[in-house]
């Protein structure tokens, strides 16, 4: 039961970051990017699953995870959030870098391995991105989702997946291999683990998720003020964003 619900945050984390966090929802791109492909016929058997699904993680959202990050926010200032923020993006350097290299992407790669050289010593373990800051060189966010896109492997269909929120097929299969690249996970066949136990890993999931809820409160409430229908809002939003990313 804690391994599954080590996963379960784990993977959370991940799929909310498709939308909260990641992109300007008030940007004129984004109203292209999105009404640039019609979705609606998208292969959607699980529908009236995944529309409840959708009602249950909103409510999450709403009543656990948002007054969570508010109250969060009120004892820990943005200056120190910010700095927790840039250390975990440090820490994952190893699932941006392997999917970099394996869609053959080897300046990223490179780039990946200079930021986290320098974020690591010069940024003090992560927590402050002098790479980025004082260097210009971004991070190059890929997954393993993308990955297996870019080598031609279709979406499947559509799943929103309890606390993960949306996904498909494809990007449950690439989530998988990205759990065991994440080194805040705790896994028990890997013979190196960065935490000691399955508690460890949890406090340290659930401490990164409020943290950067903390940080973008605000986003999703204003990313679905306008939906007329909540699900397939986020469905399309989801598969466009996701293709986008993998033609990239």
């Amino acid at each position: 039961m804690r391994l599954l619900l080590a996963c379960l945050l784990s993977f959370s984390f991940l799929c909310a970051s498709e939308y909260i966090g990641t992109t300007s929802y008030a940007n004129d791109d984004f109203e292209a990017e999105f009404n640039a492909k019609d979705n609606g016929n998208l292969f959607d058997p699980l529908s009236g699953y995944n529309e409840i699904m959708t009602t249950f993680n909103d409510n999450f959202y709403e009543y656990l995870l948002r007054p969570t990050a508010q109250g969060y926010a009120y004892v820990m200032p943005q200056m120190a959030r910010n700095g927790i923020a840039n250390f975990f993006d440090n820490l994952f350097f190893p699932i941006r870098f392997v999917n970099n290299l394996l869609q053959l992407k080897f300046y990223n790669s490179w780039e990946e391995t200079e930021r986290f050289v320098l974020n690591s010593t010069m940024g003090i373990l992560g927590f402050r991105d002098v790479a980025g800051e004082e260097l210009g060189i971004k991070a190059h966010d890929e997954d393993l989702g993308q990955t297996l896109g870019y080598y031609g492997v279709g979406n499947g269909f559509h799943v929103v997946l309890p606390l993960f929120g949306p996904s498909n097929v494809r990007d449950i299969a690439g989530l998988a291999g990205d759990m065991w690249l994440n080194p805040i996970n705790y896994v028990k066949a890997r013979d190196a683990n960065l935490l000691d136990s399955t508690e460890e890993s949890l406090a340290t999931t659930a401490l990164y998720t409020v943290n950067k809820t903390s940080l973008h409160v605000k986003e999703y409430d204003n990313f679905k003020k306008d939906a007329i229908e909540l699900y397939p809002f986020l469905r399309n939003f989801y598969e466009t964003r996701r293709n986008k990313l993998i033609s990239e």
